[in-house]
C-alpha cells in the first residue's frame, strides 16, 4: 500500500520488545532511541519505557517503545504491556536456538490475544556472533513467512540492522492504521447512504376484487 503525505495529524503507537533475557532487547532500544550501546548487560526488571519520534513521508509518528523482562519469573506480566500494542518486536540470539524457539511461544499468545491487528517483526540479534550462530537465516525466515511477520537480522553492537528494522515496522503499522482509517470511512459512508434508501416491498399485494360467477 503506498503510504499517502501526511495531513498534519500524529500517530501514536505502542511497540512492545519480547524475548529471553539476554538477547539483546535493552540494547536494541538504547541503540535505536539514544545511539548507545552498553557491553555490560544489565537485566531489565519488569518493564522500561522510551519514546522516539519518526517522520514517514510526512506522517509524524510518537512510538512508544515498551522493554520488557525476559526472564521467567516475569512472564507472567507479560499481557499487562503488549495488550494495546501496535507492534511487537520478539527478538532472539542468534546463537542461542532456545530463545528462537521461545518466540514461538509469544508469537502465539500475541495472535490469540490481538489476532492480526498486531504487526509482528522477528528479530534474529547479535550478527556479530556469526561464527557462533545457532539458529539458520532459513529456518527464520520461513517461520517469520508463516506467521505473517517481518523478520530482521540486527547486531546492536555494530549498529547493524536496527535503523532499518524499526523503520520497517513502524511503516507497516502506519499502512495498517491508514487502511483501517479508509475502511472505516467507507463503511460510515455505506452507512449514510442506506439511509436514504426506500424499501420496496416486491410481493404484490393480493386483489380484494371479487368476480361474480354466471349461473350455469
Amino acid at each position: 500500500m503506498a503510504i499517502n503525505s501526511g495531513n498534519g495529524k500524529t500517530h501514536n503507537f505502542k511497540v512492545v520488545l519480547l524475548g529471553e533475557g539476554c538477547v539483546g532487547k535493552t540494547s536494541l532500544v538504547l541503540r535505536y532511541v539514544e545511539d548507545k550501546f552498553n557491553s555490560n548487560h544489565i537485566s531489565t526488571v519488569q518493564a522500561s519505557f522510551l519514546s522516539k519520534k519518526v517522520n514517514i513521508e510526512g506522517n509524524r509518528i510518537n512510538l512508544a517503545i515498551w522493554d520488557t523482562a525476559g526472564q521467567e519469573q516475569f512472564h507472567a506480566l507479560g499481557p499487562l504491556y503488549y495488550r494495546s500494542s501496535n507492534g511487537a518486536v520478539l527478538v532472539y540470539d542468534i546463537t542461542d536456538e532456545k530463545s528462537f524457539q521461545r518466540i514461538k511461544i509469544w508469537v502465539k499468545e500475541l495472535r490469540k490475544m490481538l489476532g492480526v491487528d498486531i504487526c509482528l517483526v522477528i528479530v534474529g540479534n547479535k550478527t556479530d556472533l556469526e561464527s557462533d550462530r545457532h539458529v539458520s537465516l532459513e529456518e527464520a525466515e520461513s517461520y517469520a513467512e508463516k506467521v505473517g511477520a517481518l523478520h530482521f537480522q540486527t547486531s546492536a553492537k555494530l549498529n547493524e540492522g536496527v535503523e532499518a528494522m524499526f523503520y520497517a515496522l513502524t511503516q507497516k503499522m502506519l499502512e495498517k492504521t491508514l487502511e483501517n482509517e479508509t475502511h472505516n470511512v467507507s463503511l460510515a459512508g455505506q452507512n449514510s447512504q442506506s439511509g436514504n434508501i426506500l424499501v420496496v416491498d416486491d410481493e404484490q399485494t393480493p386483489s380484494t376484487t371479487k368476480h361474480c360467477c354466471g349461473s350455469s
